[in-house]
């Protein structure tokens, strides 16, 4: 090779070498130039918002932290807490209980309206005055020596009786129907009408029933008090007593009170007594073959001195009284109605007390009996010459319901 050849060959190597060094200046440029365009300093705005969602994820993830926080809280504050809850509970669904009731009252009236029978029985209860109790005192034509007793003992009388009512909320009646065919008050003019007519203007203190009056129908005539009572006065509660029962009424009022804030309450002396199939004897069941074989007893009921019911529960005796079935005993016929609703039970044996020295002895031991009355006789024996003993022996004071508080 020539030297010219050579010289050639070395001045073209010279020359790309200048090139290749121009060029990787040039690309440290562009790249230097493309860093400064996609790694911008972020707006304020952008920090600020990426600093907001940090701090959310810390709220969250604090919220989220499983692992259990000490909570210092006393034993009397955690009970307190709990009972509080239960007590919203329950007067919740007493609410919800009178609500549902109520609706069906008027779907009921609506319904008998739309029909051409009016329901005399259910009424709106709006703009009546609010009573404890209403205390429905079953009585007969021939029982006004009863009922004398009664108001020479346990049942105020007067101005007495229109006291306990305005201030106490305390309803008290002598409940009974007619004699005879009953179509309206002024055809029902019988000798015992007139009577009890007669008995009513001088006291004041009965409750007439269009019913007519029956031992055989003492479980219509109870569904007609409790229908009627209810369209009459609004009250927590509806009672039924005989007219050969000793009461003491702030004890009754007492012990009413706890349960006012339940739903659905059904109280008395609860019992499970034989189904007697054999024809003339006392409390014969004609009715005995639904209940199944020879010997077999009676669902859980009240015994029928004395019992009492909450509003909700008359409220459905009166909508549906006239497809609820009568057996030959009142006190069965209202367990039976209630058989299959969602009911409280409440047996309080306080309610059907022995006649002295039992009801003495706990009145003694501070244990105040609400109602005393023999099971013997189903009520106390010859009461009309008893029921003062008993009172004297056995009451809570004459000035016991007036110091209550109800």
């Amino acid at each position: 090779m020539s030297w010219k050849s050579r010289g050639d060959v070395y001045s073209k190597s010279s020359v790309s070498k200048k090139w290749t060094l121009f060029l990787c200046l040039g690309c440290f440029c562009v790249g230097l130039l493309f860093t400064n365009r996609m790694w911008t300093i972020p707006e304020a705005k952008e920090i600020s918002r990426v600093h907001g969602i940090e701090e959310v994820l810390k709220l969250v993830s604090e919220s989220c932290d499983l692992k259990p926080r000490e909570v210092k809280r006393k034993p009397k504050d955690m009970l307190g807490e709990v009972s509080k809850t239960h007590d919203a509970i329950q007067t919740l669904d007493k609410t919800i209980s009178n609500l549902e009731m109520e609706l069906a009252a008027a779907r009921a009236v609506q319904e008998s309206i739309l029909n051409g029978s009016p329901l005399s029985q259910v009424t709106d209860s709006i703009g009546k005055r609010k009573y404890l109790m209403v205390v429905g005192i079953n009585t007969a034509f021939s029982s006004r020596k009863r009922r004398d007793s009664v108001r020479a003992t346990w049942m105020p009388q007067g101005e007495k009786r229109k006291r306990l009512e305005e201030e106490k909320g305390i309803i008290i009646r002598f409940v009974i129907g007619h004699s005879g065919v009953f179509i309206t008050s002024a055809t029902s003019g019988g000798i015992l009408d007139k009577a009890i007519e007669a008995e009513d203007k001088k006291h004041g203190d009965f409750m007439r029933l269009e019913h007519v009056e029956g031992y055989l129908e003492l479980s219509a005539k109870t569904k007609i008090y409790f229908a009627t009572a209810v369209s009459m006065w609004d009250a927590d509660f509806y009672i039924k007593v005989d007219d050969d029962v000793h009461v003491n009424i702030a004890t009754l009022g007492a012990t009413l009170v706890r349960h006012r804030s339940k739903p659905r309450v059904y109280i008395g002396c609860m019992k499970s007594g034989p189904v007697l199939s054999q024809k003339g004897v006392r409390y014969h069941e004609p009715e005995y073959w639904k209940f199944g074989e020879a010997g077999n007893k009676y669902f859980r009921h009240a015994t029928g001195q004395l019992y009492a019911i909450s509003k909700d529960l008359a409220t459905y005796i009166s909508i549906n009284q006239r497809v609820l079935h009568k057996y030959a005993n009142e006190d069965v016929s209202l367990g039976a109605w209630f058989i299959g609703l969602d009911i409280l039970h409440i047996d309080d044996r306080r309610l059907c007390c022995g006649t002295p020295p039992d009801c003495e002895w706990k009145a003694q031991a501070g244990n105040v009996c609400v109602a005393s009355f023999d099971w013997s006789c189903s009520g106390i024996c010859k009461s009309a010459e008893r029921i003062k003993e008993v009172h004297q022996r056995c009451g809570e004071g004459d000035n016991a319901v007036w110091s209550a508080v109800f």
